[in-house]
């Protein structure tokens, strides 16, 4: 079955706001605001709406299970993660670099199970961004830090949406 890049909707609607709910702490706000509003208009526009159908391969069981598993533990991670950060840690603004490595985190598993290694790339972006992110705010409580990790979250995201389906295109003989 042919159908549209569904991912890429649901990366560039995240990275938006990942970028959008950031902005506060970040300088230049509505360049980057700018930017990121131009870029996920772009996705939509040629990605989504005039890029080519791909196949679109309906998930095992298995596969739905590992995605179940991953959001369910993303979410407890981010709960306990927050839990910790606002309460014994006393830091706040590492609770938005905590939520940035978790989501690239959840992503890992889908590498696998869905035969997709754009997951893993997307998985290493985020972890990346993550950790720098939490270096400066659980050293310092670092405001700044934490909006920036959310803005390149959101963009790392956007990037991925603009060129996942590219990258994650299955061969003619998988697709059928």
């Amino acid at each position: 079955m042919r159908s549209r890049p569904v991912g890429s909707v649901v990366a560039a609607v995240g990275g938006l706001a990942f970028v959008l709910l950031n902005l506060s702490a970040v300088p230049g706000a509505l360049a980057w605001q700018a930017l990121a509003v131009i870029a996920f208009g772009a996705i939509v526009w040629f990605v989504v709406i005039r890029g080519p159908k791909r196949e679109h391969v309906i998930p095992s069981r298995n596969a739905i299970r590992t995605y179940g598993f991953s959001v369910l533990a993303m979410v407890a991670a981010i709960l306990l993660g927050a839990r910790v950060l606002n309460g014994p840690l006393d830091r706040p603004t590492a609770v938005l670099p905590w939520v940035v490595l978790v989501v690239g985190a959840h992503f890992l598993p889908f590498a696998g199970a869905f035969e997709l290694p754009i997951f893993r790339l997307v998985a290493s972006a985020l972890v990346i961004v993550g950790l720098a992110g939490l270096v400066p705010t659980l050293s310092s409580d670092n405001a700044a830090a934490a909006g920036w990790t959310g803005v390149a979250a959101g963009f790392a995201l956007l990037l991925f949406a603009a060129v996942g389906p590219r990258l994650s295109a299955r061969p003619a003989a998988q697709a059928s």
